[in-house]
């Protein structure tokens, strides 16, 4: 992608790079505070690093071919590893994200038909009404600062109000926000006792911290499902993802899910899905904030897309998400665990070690991207997709246990920035907080995103 022209485009700060390594202590309060503090400069420019550490052996791995290696070629030779789960597994069950074996492929298989290509398309009517209702809220705060943050939280939980829970969501909508936010936060931060391996019978503070928010998540589901049963009895339900969920039958066995399975898939699509997609907005706006051209590209895209937006016709500002996705990936890591021995090359890949592929790195690594550091959305319009490598853009990670959310999550992202940029511009304050992004299982911004709105026309 040579032929870009970056030179005078926004570079936004980020955390500065380790040009050595960390003693223990010192690895583990920056691992808790923030863990993408802890990359070096040398993981933005090999291809693989491989080291011992707090952990034992971790690779870090940002060539394609050796990505294709993990995550589909030589997949059964690795498992999400322990770490991830005793973080994941406590809120959000034993759902897609952390299942494993023959469990996750029954679910897979079961939810696959859910988000089909057909069945995401069917949503564009309803993500545009809840982007309608928030530009109508944006206008009405002309000339006032907007907890950004906030209202992408409000849009993402009410597109999945219009979408997988049509009959509404238990109480408050804000409050389940909070309690979201809660939960991320207090299991986000590494826990020195999930580093060393000790046995989950050990409290853990994160987790007794997250336990409110564990309750509340519990109480809404099964609010949700009892209410879903019963109009489902009668045959008066809606056929929303919800719906689908429970009526949902695994294609070579005939059998649903499980109470918990079904459980532990809608706090999954509560918790991870909404969060992901709400940061991606956030990051998407703050960079537009800071690129005059692309915010004119976009507004003038959106202008002539007529009343109801659609993917086909917004794919500057499809790209503008994905260009926000690729220096703010949802998820900053991936980690999986050797079950047997592998190889990178020379490099060995020993039984029970672990094998990192960083969205955080690779999507910013300077032997993949040209100008790795700038906001250039025209990457991703459609003339250019073709030059970017398989296996070196994975906010949605790739392989088997790919995000089976992701082409509904593109989609309202896209179709919502288009309703906001329709209604307001936004500027960033001169007083602001630096936006640092903080690791909490998503990325987000550390301080927030409070921006002055002003409205269009």
């Amino acid at each position: 992608m040579g032929d870009l022209a970056t030179a005078n485009r926004f570079r936004p700060a980020v955390p500065p790079r380790l040009t050595q390594p960390l003693g223990l202590l010192d690895f583990l309060r920056a691992a808790r505070r923030n863990p993408i503090t802890t990359w070096a400069d040398a993981h933005f420019n090999l291809p693989v690093v491989a080291a011992d550490g707090v952990m034992g052996r971790i690779t870090v791995v940002s060539e394609p071919s050796l990505i294709r290696q993990v995550l589909i070629d030589n997949a059964d030779a690795y498992r999400k590893d322990d770490l991830q789960r005793r973080v994941l597994a406590p809120g959000l069950g034993n759902g897609l994200l952390s299942a494993e074996g023959d469990e996750w492929r029954l679910q897979r298989r079961t939810l696959a038909p859910i988000f089909s290509a057909r069945t995401v398309r069917s949503f564009e009517a309803p993500m545009n009404v809840a982007g309608a209702r928030l530009a109508k809220r944006l206008r009405r705060r002309d000339g006032m600062r907007v907890d950004v943050a906030l209202e992408m939280t409000r849009a993402t939980l009410d597109v999945l109000e219009r979408t997988i829970f049509t009959q509404g969501l238990p109480g408050d909508p804000d409050a389940l926000g909070r309690a979201i936010t809660r939960f991320l936060e207090a299991v986000g931060p590494i826990d020195p006792l999930d580093v060393f391996g000790v046995p989950d019978f050990v409290p853990r503070i994160g987790r007794w911290r997250a336990r409110p928010a564990g309750r509340f998540f519990a109480e809404v589901v099964d609010e949700l499902i009892t209410r879903r049963r019963t109009l489902m009895e009668s045959g008066e339900a809606p056929q929303d993802l919800l719906t689908l969920l429970l009526a949902a039958q695994d294609p070579e066995t005939g059998n649903g899910l499980s109470d918990l399975a079904v459980r532990a898939n809608i706090v999954t699509f509560i918790a991870a899905g909404h969060e992901t997609t709400a940061n991606a907005l956030t990051w998407a706006l703050y960079c537009l904030s800071q690129d005059e051209a692309a915010q004119e590209r976009v507004e003038a895209e959106v202008d002539a897309a007529g009343e109801a937006f659609t993917v086909e016709a917004l794919p500057f500002t499809r790209a503008v998400v994905e260009e926000g996705m690729r220096l703010f990936p949802p998820v900053p890591f991936l980690s999986r665990q050797a079950i047997r021995g592998d190889r990178f090359g020379r490099i060995k890949v020993p039984q029970g070690s672990l094998v990192l592929i960083a969205p955080w790195v690779l999507h910013r690594h300077r032997l993949i991207w040209d100008d790795p550091e700038a906001f250039v959305p025209e990457r991703f319009l459609p003339e250019n997709r073709d030059k970017i490598a398989r296996f070196t853009y994975l906010p949605f990670g790739a392989g088997q246990r790919v995000c089976i959310g992701q082409s509904f999550s593109v989609q309202e992202a896209a179709i919502l920035l288009a309703h906001i940029v329709r209604a307001v511009r936004f500027r960033l304050p001169d007083d602001h907080p630096p936006m640092t992004p903080l690791h909490r299982v998503t990325l987000r911004p550390e301080h927030g995103l409070r921006m002055d709105a002003t409205v269009r026309g």
